[in-house]
């Protein structure tokens, strides 16, 4: 019976099996043979014993390792057990020789990141692409710019969709920088003095993590630290809270009194169960909604590095639910935001609308700064257009028509200049320039 909504409603089928039970034991399974290979490198074990090891672990089955748990409560010793049935009993005094639990827990895990990191750097790719691409395409759509939810100076869509393309590019970067810390496996054996492996032991952890494609641990106690997976999960959940901000822009703009864009809308969708009118944007509603689910991982990852001594058992239960909800959420959010911006709809007529809905307010400043340059002080320039603009607001005049009555205006600016001036379309500054260099800088770079 499926509870939680992962299961039924949310994800990707790639990520969920990255965080399967059945990919968990492959993974685990590989770095057992992976040890023993790198033990009969070095001579600690026979090498008949690792060739048999490696061989057996294609016969070991998730119902039997499940079946030993239930009888002896120890997950990774059902594991070392169901090798073992599997081998000669020569290789089978061999397997997990000299290991702790957490060698290869842990370093299993970092196998399963290295998937999750490959799944999600594709998405973020993807992504960047299609903002980009947008960006590019709306470079020269002039639209109203808002700050504290009041219409501001022109802006371009064009320059918002750089914006977030820019932030996308630093995730990415962010991703590259973190991931070699974060693909570390370990062979340190209990409390990490690698006592049991002897004189060997840092060179049966290189070989180990070579033959499965990780970095090492430096040092480490009986766990690898957890400093290197909240650094992971904070990356999640800062892209994930950039397609947040992304979203909530999209919700707002898409509101049925600015309503200048919208989300894809099916011919057969419905928007509500009691308003058939309704087209709601419940893509964006629900990356807003799930990006608090991911977000609220970073503490619990963060408390998993405080561990007792040389470690507890605390982290381990937490992460069995961090990790998998957050990987899956977070590639689940970004397919979502790639769908949901490569169909986004656009209204120029409303864009255009709203740009000037305030009768020219919004160009308050361009007549103030041409007006400083023109010997007017900036301040008095300022004070000029200020109350000038609270006359054009009570009365509902254009501000250009109240500007020509004031002569400390017309004394510096003739008509054709004011008209120029309150013209949205002439005072979007480099916005132009700066979104080729951003989708430029970037597509360079990735």
């Amino acid at each position: 019976m499926a509870i939680h909504p992962i299961e039924y409603r949310y994800g990707t089928e790639e990520m969920k099996y990255v965080w399967s039970e059945a990919n968990r034991l492959d993974k685990l399974l590989r770095t057992e043979a992976a040890l023993s290979k790198a033990e009969a490198k070095v001579g600690v074990v026979p090498a008949e014993a690792a060739d048999a090891i490696e061989r057996s672990i294609s016969s070991v089955k998730l119902e039997r390792v499940t079946e030993i748990e239930d009888e002896i409560h120890h997950d990774m010793m059902a594991i070392v057990l169901a090798i073992s049935e599997q081998c000669t009993e020569d290789a089978a005094k061999w397997v997990h020789f000299g290991a702790t639990s957490n060698d290869i827990l842990d370093t299993a895990t970092a196998l399963q990141m290295m998937d999750a990191v490959a799944i999600l750097e594709e998405k973020v790719r993807t992504l960047l692409d299609v903002l980009l691409t947008k960006a590019e395409e709306h470079k020269n759509t002039v639209c109203a710019g808002r700050t504290h939810g009041q219409i501001g100076v022109p802006t371009t869509y064009g320059l918002r969709f750089a914006i977030w393309a820019s932030e996308m590019a630093r995730h990415l970067e962010r991703l590259g920088q973190l991931t070699p810390r974060l693909l570390v496996g370990q062979m340190t054996g209990a409390v990490g003095t690698q006592a049991a492996f002897g004189k060997d032991g840092i060179e049966i952890q290189k070989y180990t993590m070579e033959y499965l494609g990780l970095g090492s641990v430096d040092v480490s106690n009986q766990i690898i630290q957890r400093d290197r997976h909240a650094e992971f999960v904070m990356w999640m959940a800062n892209t994930v809270t950039t397609l947040d901000k992304i979203a909530v822009e999209i919700r707002s703009l898409q509101r049925s009194e600015i309503a200048e864009v919208e989300e894809s809308f099916r011919k057969k969708q419905v928007g509500s169960s009691t308003m058939p009118h309704k087209r709601n944007p419940i893509k964006s509603e629900q990356i807003s909604g799930l990006a608090r689910i991911v977000r609220a991982m970073v503490e619990p990852e963060l408390l998993n590095n405080t561990l007792w001594d040389e470690r507890d058992l605390t982290n381990s239960s937490c992460e069995r639910v961090v990790f998998p909800e957050s990987c899956v959420l977070t590639d689940h959010l970004l397919k979502l935001a790639i769908g949901v911006i490569e169909n986004l709809r656009f209204y120029p007529e409303n864009i255009r609308k709203n740009l000037d809905l305030l009768r020219g307010l919004n160009m308050g400043e361009a007549v103030m700064i041409e007006l400083a340059k023109r010997g007017v002080g900036r301040q008095e320039a300022h004070e000029i257009v200020r109350s000038s603009a609270m006359e054009a607001h009570e009365s509902g005049m254009h501000l250009k028509d109240v500007l020509l009555g004031k002569p400390e205006v017309t004394q510096h600016l003739s008509e054709s200049d004011i008209t120029d001036l309150v013209n949205p379309d002439r005072y979007i500054g480099t916005a132009v320039e700066q979104v080729e260099n951003v989708a430029a800088k970037i597509r360079s770079q990735f």
